[in-house]
């Protein structure tokens, strides 16, 4: 019975279903593409997978990595597209006009995320901007988790993430506080009352800087006397710390402002606060009605 059935079960799949040209597609071959298309695809993740997996155990840099994922994808897509036409006996040239015709639609109605798109790959190939980074992008703040293929992923300082078109960070002034190094000037002021002694002040804000662990040795942290405010005298102290965004340099300057206080209530110093002298002159008489 089975052996009956395999003639005709060949003649079935080698039966002519759609002609182009002078090329022939089985019925065959139609039903093996798509499942090679798959195997392939699934194929290709795994070995994408299994390589990435092997480059982060040799703690390679999260942008190489993403960098090679990219150009992992493209490349092997590409391949796998040229292997089934072979299959299917397509040569390339068949596809010269459509191409061209697709690429003149493309540059026409495609400019901003064809833009988008170069500007993804510039931006991982030339790394102003990595996994990781800091960045100030207008009035925001976050820390780059993705760059993608048309936009990259910013979760801002308040837990949101948002989305910025590629062409924006290269065609706009962006802000990235980690592009080189962490270091970062921070500075805090400090006004405290008239008749101070203006000189202890500046050592015990001094102290309270150099006793935090999270500043710098070097550059060495400045005091100075700013000016003679309406009611205090203002000091303010520079100093460096490797922060890794606002939230680290808040941390440190409160730190640092609850040791001033402590310092500056051990020495009887008084922070400064608003305030204003009235005098009243003598010599106006008052009228009693």
């Amino acid at each position: 019975m089975l052996n009956d059935m395999m003639p005709r079960i060949e003649m079935f799949l080698n039966k002519t279903v759609i002609t182009i040209g002078d090329n022939s597609f089985t019925v065959l071959q139609i039903l093996a593409i798509p499942l090679f298309l798959y195997v392939g695809f699934w194929l290709l993740r795994y070995l994408s997978r299994r390589i990435v997996c092997r480059l982060e155990r040799n703690n390679v840099n999260a942008d190489a990595i993403h960098l090679f994922q990219r150009l992992f994808f493209v490349l092997t897509i590409a391949v796998l597209v040229i292997t089934t036409l072979d299959l299917l006996n397509i040569p390339l040239t068949a596809f010269a006009f459509i191409s061209g015709a697709v690429a003149i639609g493309v540059g026409f109605g495609a400019q901003n995320i064809i833009n988008n798109f170069i500007s993804g790959w510039i931006l991982m190939w030339e790394r102003p901007i990595k996994i990781g980074d800091f960045l100030e992008v207008g009035d925001a703040k976050g820390t780059v988790e993705s760059i993608n293929t048309r936009s990259t992923r910013i979760r801002r300082v308040d837990g949101v993430h948002m989305l910025v078109p590629n062409s924006y960070l290269l065609e706009n002034a962006v802000v990235n506080w980690t592009l080189v190094d962490r270091q970062t000037r921070n500075f805090i002021r400090v006004g405290v009352a008239y008749g101070s002694p203006v000189k202890r002040v500046a050592e015990l804000i001094e102290q309270a800087v150099t006793e935090n662990s999270e500043v710098l040795k070097m550059p060495l942290p400045a005091v100075i006397f700013e000016d003679f405010g309406d009611s205090a005298l203002i000091f303010d102290a520079y100093f460096w710390v490797n922060a890794e965004g606002e939230r680290d340099l808040k941390s440190i300057r409160s730190s640092i402002r609850f040791r001033i206080v402590e310092l500056f209530d051990e020495n009887d110093i008084v922070i400064s606060f608003p305030q204003q002298d009235i005098h009243i002159d003598g010599s106006i008489a008052l009228k009693r009605s």
